[in-house]
């Protein structure tokens, strides 16, 4: 499956919610932002039939973000029906880890094989400004508990991503490398974005932000099908259909990210 650029697009990234139990400062003001109404959320069944006409033209890796995807009650249950899907190769989720450590072994028991988990720091206080009130003790018992889970042996590395900020110093930069180091984790380094400015950079440790290889289509948690992070675009799946919907993202993937002036991080997963 290509794109009109030749790109072979074979990674589906599905929002499952835009509600977070942290408020990060690069994510969403101190406020707070309107949520989505319950009501227009896709169901765990209307995901599974999208995922399974994706994965069909081509799709092989999935990865579920949100806000926090752990915070959507029955989670386990959608990663159950995704493992079972055929042609799915990968399967992975990006979480802030502090629901982790009552979480991670059921997760690792219904088939999730990869877990990126957001950690900017490892100073308490830094930690607790930077998400509004967060518990760096939880995350930390939560990467631990996903260590003993089983994620991060062989063929399921266990991530770091941490979001680089202006005032991020050498001093946490160090701390995170030995912390890695330590406990046989990747770190990956993500330049603070801005989705508004069109300002990102790509991913150092990853392949976020490679315009000219992405190979990347995006899922909303209302239905959306983006072709881009950093575009306007995107196509109802509902109103659509899978297939059409489908087909006018690839026809409208850009060469490259510009700029998004419709969606917010928590809303579009990242």
């Amino acid at each position: 499956m290509k794109d009109s650029f030749g790109r072979e697009i074979t990674y589906l990234r599905i929002s499952v919610t835009d509600r977070c139990n942290l408020r990060c400062v690069y994510c969403m003001p101190e406020e707070g932002i309107p949520l989505v109404p319950r009501s227009r959320m896709l169901t765990y069944e209307e995901i599974l039939r999208f995922t399974s006409h994706a994965v069909s033209r081509g799709i092989n890796k999935v990865r579920l973000t949100g806000g926090e995807p752990l915070v959507r009650k029955g989670i386990r249950t959608l990663i159950s029906d995704l493992a079972d899907m055929p042609g799915i190769k990968d399967l992975a989720m990006t979480t802030n880890g502090i629901l982790l450590s009552e979480m991670a072994v059921d997760l690792r028991q219904a088939g999730l094989q990869r877990l990126n988990i957001s950690l900017d720091t490892l100073d308490q206080h830094r930690y607790r400004t930077l998400t509004r009130g967060g518990d760096l003790g939880k995350v930390l018992e939560g990467i631990h508990a996903a260590k003993k889970a089983g994620f991060g042996a062989q063929g399921s590395p266990l991530k770091i991503n941490c979001v680089l900020l202006p005032d991020t110093t050498p001093e946490d930069l160090h701390a995170l490398r030995g912390f890695a180091l330590k406990e046989g984790l990747e770190l990956r380094l993500i330049h603070c974005m801005d989705l508004k400015k069109g300002s990102f950079t790509r991913v150092e440790g990853g392949d976020g932000g490679d315009c000219p290889h992405c190979n990347r289509i995006r899922l909303t948690s209302t239905g959306m099908l983006k072709p881009c992070l950093f575009n306007n675009a995107g196509f109802d799946i509902r109103l659509l259909g899978a297939q059409k919907a489908l087909e006018e993202a690839l026809r409208g993937k850009p060469a490259a990210g510009s700029n998004n002036t419709h969606d917010t991080f928590n809303y579009i997963g990242g």
